[in-house]
């Protein structure tokens, strides 16, 4: 028989679990922040967080899915309507858990987890990709700009590269 793999279940057997976490999604949906316990909050997270990847898909299987796990039609809706669009851009990590201190009673460290609803900007695969095509571009621009200048007339006869030191030398022999 297999091990669990993620240790002893919170306040009671697995289907408490799903109806915990099915409970702390639809409110953290309809609050946008909530407060709990630090590991009600982490077990939670990955569950609340494949959510909003089914949500984002917006199909009407994702939505089937949804409701599967939640239940409640006016969550799923606001969940598909207001928070998908928000987090559209994004590519994971919906949510942050913020530490608060211990409870009063029992010492459990309470946290605050909540949806990360800022705008996301995009990073450094697209800025490394613009600054390898600049970084391409530059120096054949730089090639064009030098070899216009160094051209010789069309009246004048072509330099030969040994030709300015046989200069320097006449030149010095008549500064003697």
């Amino acid at each position: 028989m297999a091990a669990p793999t993620k240790g002893p279940r919170l306040g009671g057997g697995p289907a408490h679990e799903r109806h915990m976490h099915a409970n702390l999604a639809a409110s953290l949906i309809t609050h946008k922040s909530i407060k709990t316990t630090e590991t009600k909050a982490k077990r939670m997270r990955p569950v609340f967080e494949r959510l909003i990847t089914f949500a984002k898909r917006g199909d009407l299987h994702a939505r089937r899915r949804v409701l599967a796990t939640i239940g409640d039609k006016t969550v799923v809706h606001e969940l598909f309507t207001e928070v998908a669009p928000l987090v559209a851009l994004r590519e994971g990590g919906y949510t942050r858990i913020t530490k608060l201190g211990f409870r009063k009673g029992d010492n459990a460290s309470m946290v605050q987890i909540e949806l990360v609803l800022e705008p996301v900007t995009p990073k450094a695969k697209s800025a490394k990709k613009s600054a390898a095509a600049a970084t391409a571009v530059a120096p054949v621009e730089a090639e064009t700009v030098v070899e216009e200048p160094t051209e010789a007339p069309v009246d004048e006869a072509p330099v030969d590269e040994t030709a300015p030191e046989e200069t320097e030398e006449v030149a010095t022999e008549d500064a003697k």
